[in-house]
Formats: structure tokens, sequence, C-alpha cells
């Protein structure tokens, strides 16, 4: 029985996580297991490079060598895990490519999700209760306690830009959008 998605990190051969992530898609479509393997990512940045006088951007892989799968996982309470069915483990494991699950000994680990969010591959969203205008405190981090009037709300990049009065001047302030909450309920 299915009961939740997690992500699982595959090792590969440098240079083929492309082919790889292809591969694991192709069979997810032909066997059908749309419900099995949920998703299939190759983290990738896009970095601007100069090179004789000539600007351009280009992809480069986040993890070389890596990719991410969101994988279905049932509870065995026999071992008192959360688990990945064999077929699919049997699949993405013979996929040309592939070395191997990231984990001890081999035995696929899924990450949790404060992971995945730090790697990018899950985003959480964040509801706000304020707008730009609107007076905020810092609930964590560095500037905790610390208040301000929101100046930017990103919420493609979960960012917040709040002004903030330090040493007499007014200073620009990024946080991210859980670490500041209304002032004034």
């Amino acid at each position: 029985m299915i009961e939740d998605y997690k992500w699982y990190v595959v090792h590969t051969y440098s240079g083929y996580e492309n082919k790889v992530a292809e591969n694991i898609r192709k069979v997810v479509e032909n066997r059908g297991l749309q419900d099995q393997i949920a998703e299939v990512k190759v983290p990738v940045e896009t970095v601007v490079e100069i090179k004789d006088n000539k600007r351009r951007e280009v992809e480069r892989k986040l993890f070389p060598g890596y990719v991410l799968v969101k994988l279905a996982v049932s509870y065995n309470e026999k071992a008192e895990e959360q688990r990945m069915t064999d077929e699919v483990w049997y699949i993405i494991r013979n996929t040309r490519g592939v070395t191997g699950f990231v984990g001890p000994d081999g035995r696929p680990v899924p990450l949790t999700e404060e992971e995945a969010c730090r790697l990018g591959v899950e985003k959480r969203s964040v509801e706000v209760s304020y707008e730009v205008g609107d007076l905020v405190t810092v609930i964590y981090g560095s500037f905790e306690g610390v208040s301000g009037i929101v100046d930017k709300i990103d919420v493609e990049n979960d960012t917040v830009t709040v002004i903030i009065s330090m040493m007499g001047r007014d200073t620009p302030l990024e946080l991210g959008l859980d670490q500041v909450e209304s002032a004034v309920d």
C-alpha cells in the first residue's frame, strides 16, 4: 500500500545523468509506473560564462554523477522503515549508467524533507500574512527580534526584502518568507 512519496538519490556514471533520467522516464511510461515513480530530476543551475569577451548562459549540473527520483514508499512494520517496491528498486538499479542508490551498503535511504528543500528539489509553499509596506518582525536567524518594513516579496524564490534601521541607516535585508511574521495582529 502506497503511503507517501520520498526523494532518493541515485548514483550514476559521471556524464550519464541526463541519459539515466531519460531511460527511467521511458520505463515509467512504457510500464505505466507513474504511481510508483513520480518524478526524475537532474538538478541544474544556470551560470553566466564570459569567454573570449563573449557572455553566454550555460546550464551546469549541481550534483554531477547523481540523479534524484521521487518514489512511492510504503511502511514496512517488520523492518520499521519506509521502503520502495522491489520492482522499482530493480528497474532503477538495472538502468544502464546507474551504479546504485546512495545509502549505507547501497541500501536506499530517502532524503528527509529538510534535505529535499535544501537541495532545491522540493519547494515548500509558505503562506504569508503580510504585504509590501507592512511592519514585520524577524522570528529566527541572525536578526531575530528585529522589526522592519516589507519592501519586496519574491514568492518564486521564497524571499522577502525587509528594510531595517541599522546604525541610523535604512538597510535592506533579504530573508526567507518563513523567517518573518506580521508585527501587528
